[in-house]
């Protein structure tokens, strides 16, 4: 089932970002991983809304608040980010989103509203299973396996092209 995105008037996202890094700090303590203030700021910055986040906008907004902020400074924390299972690298935009489930291993499938750029993970792992065997029946080894579904999210489809 998709993490939905609620309409802006029913969502609180502040509620919604402070959950997310709650999860992620369980989850880092649990793994005995040190999620320090700025990979929790970057990992803030990227949970801020429910679009994925380029690498470089992540930049932009740390150099405006930590005058040192440079490229690599940000790489190391998205790597870290990612490899502890607190956001996911989606690939089609090369950018990055925030993860829905944290403590529980899974593979990446995501809807990608291709006019807002919203995107919605998808909580199922059924999909990647599905891929996994087809894979294997075709001697295949699977190393690694993200599924990004392009179209129109539910408020995008219903507003007339622009």
């Amino acid at each position: 089932m998709p993490r939905k995105v609620p309409a802006a008037a029913a969502h609180d996202h502040r509620a919604c970002l402070q959950q997310a890094l709650a999860e992620a700090e369980h989850a880092c303590a649990a793994r005995g991983l040190r999620l320090t203030p700025l990979r929790r700021r970057v990992l803030e910055l990227i949970w801020r809304g429910h679009s994925a986040v380029k690498a470089y906008d992540l930049l932009e907004q740390l150099q405006r608040e930590r005058a040192g902020a440079a490229p690599p400074t940000v790489y190391r924390a998205l790597e870290f980010l990612a490899q502890a299972g607190l956001i996911h690298r989606i690939e089609s935009l090369n950018a990055f989103v925030g993860c829905a489930a944290p403590r529980q291993p899974h593979r990446g499938q995501f809807l990608i509203c291709r006019r807002c750029e919203n995107v919605a993970e998808l909580a199922t792992d059924r999909i990647g299973r599905m891929l996994g065997q087809a894979a294997a029946r075709s001697g295949f080894k699977v190393e690694r396996q993200v599924v990004e579904i392009s179209g129109l999210c539910a408020r995008c489809a219903t507003q007339p092209a622009r």
